[in-house]
């Protein structure tokens, strides 16, 4: 299904998803395994193309990813400017 959003970048938490990964030693490829386990799937160039907001993230996805790299929903979105 295309995720249409009219901004240029398409996700506010991507630095963070990835700070987060590097820091758990994770590559994109575990990451996504990972997330299998919750039943989300997501391949690796997806995970790359949200690092770099290129890909909307579902609720979903984020809450799984948040699981998977143990840290609070709300931690993906610290130090994200509310407008710009």
């Amino acid at each position: 299904m295309a995720r249409i959003i009219d901004y240029e970048a398409q996700n506010v938490v991507g630095e963070k998803i990835r700070k987060f990964r590097v820091e758990r030693k994770l590559s994109q490829k575990e990451l996504s395994e990972k997330l299998e386990t919750y039943a989300i799937y997501i391949c690796r160039g997806s995970i790359s193309r949200i690092e770099s907001h290129e890909r909307t993230v579902t609720d979903f996805e984020l809450r799984a990813m948040a699981e998977v790299l143990c840290v609070a929903i709300e931690e993906l979105f610290e130090d994200v400017p509310i407008c710009e």
